[in-house]
């Protein structure tokens, strides 16, 4: 009996993302949140690292090693490099032992093909995987942001991940209507890339572009502000990127990891920042200065993008679960829930309330987790392809 016990503990639900995979082990928790990064040799293909190291590499690595992302905007772009990062990640949570074949649980976008279904199977199944299930993000989002998902109340929920957005209405343990773009946090760091490229002619990495969002992004003037690293699990910024906050005169306030992260929650929203880059005029090393409302105004686009989906999906709400959004809110998820005022900028777009989920990094993860937890309750909700028109991609 004990030995059963333990074999069922090892199912586990897999957030597969864009940019981060998190797994969450039954019985346990979410054990593992690491990078969907792969480090391969070009001389032989094989794979060096995998997770946090393979990150580490990205922008800085010789001729041949190449730092492979194997998923693009939520699908499998490269099978063989997601089946080696997925049979990597398994095998750590669950040992090396032949006979640790757990039962799978893999969040998928909304908006995916049967093609593309297939693939995420397939690659689960050759990783090792005796049985695998498939969840739709927005699903398991609002399973894990605690929404009453098996009641007959209508519930919005907004998942903002790595490589795309999912924007759905659920009620009666089922999508109602849904809604995938493919505009998320990965478009918004190529947008900071493109506006520093186009205004000061300043290459900066993909790394660059992602700290910068996180220290002075925001979708609108106001909003709540937290500095990073505190009571969220994004990094500090590194040293490509210095922050300053206004509430200092001016004052350079340089966010290393060494600092103290509780001693800048009070300070006011950092309003500018210091980048390092390579200039493409002179091909030297170059240091510039970005204002918060220059990198709002770069991220306007992607955030514009997210508000029309957010639309368009409540334009095709029945007005019986429209009113009950009115009532209880529309709920935000996912990494791109924490840029700074885009809750306010939703509300005041949308005339909604909306709040921001209390682990919005982990809903999707934990929501995929309560269905390993409890399987049998919630196996209607797995593998489930409704046909709807509204889930094309935009």
């Amino acid at each position: 009996m004990a030995q059963n016990k333990t074999f069922a503990g090892r199912d586990v639900g897999i957030d597969l993302g864009t940019a981060n995979t998190l797994v969450y082990v039954r019985g346990r928790g979410v054990v593992l949140n690491e990078p969907s990064v792969v480090a391969v040799s070009t001389t032989d293909g094989s794979v060096l690292a995998v997770g946090s190291e393979a990150k580490e590499t990205i922008g800085r690595t010789p001729s041949n090693i190449v730092a492979v992302r194997p998923l693009r905007d939520g699908v499998i772009a490269d099978f063989e490099i997601a089946e080696r990062m997925l049979r990597h990640f398994i095998k750590k949570v669950t040992g090396s032992r032949r006979l640790a074949r757990p039962r799978v649980v893999v969040c998928v976008p909304s908006g995916i093909t049967g093609v593309e279904r297939r693939a995420v199977m397939e690659a689960a199944s050759q990783a090792g995987a005796r049985q695998v299930h498939l969840i739709e993000e927005p699903m398991a989002a609002a399973i894990g942001a605690g929404l009453p998902v098996s009641e007959p109340t209508g519930s919005m929920v907004v998942d903002i991940g790595g490589g795309t957005t999912e924007v759905a209405v659920v009620s009666l343990g089922g999508i109602v209507t849904a809604r995938s773009v493919r505009m998320a946090g990965d478009a918004m760091d190529a947008a900071i890339t493109a506006h520093v490229k186009k205004r000061y002619a300043l290459a900066i990495g993909e790394r660059t572009a992602e700290e910068i969002k996180v220290s002075i992004g925001s979708a609108s003037p106001g909003g709540a502000w937290s500095a990073p690293g505190v009571g969220t699990s994004t990094r500090l910024a590194e040293r490509n990127v210095e922050v300053v906050s206004a509430a200092r005169g001016g004052e350079g306030l340089s966010l290393d990891k060494g600092d103290d992260p509780e001693r800048t929650q009070t300070l006011l929203p950092p309003d500018r920042c210091t980048i390092r880059g390579r200039d493409q005029v002179t091909g030297l090393p170059k240091v510039l200065e970005l204002t918060a409302d220059e990198v709002r105004h770069a991220l306007a686009e992607p955030v514009d993008s997210i508000i029309a989906a957010v639309r368009a999906t409540l334009d095709e709400t029945p007005p019986e679960l429209a009113g009950d959004i009115m009532d209880r809110g529309i709920v935000l998820t996912g990494g791109g829930a924490l840029l700074r005022g885009l809750d306010a900028r939703l509300s005041s777009e949308l005339d909604i309330p909306v709040l921001v989920a209390d682990d919005p990094l982990d809903c999707v993860a934990l929501g995929t987790g309560r269905c390993v937890e409890d399987f049998a309750s919630l196996r209607t909700v797995l593998d489930a392809r409704p046909a709807r028109p509204a889930t094309a991609r935009v």
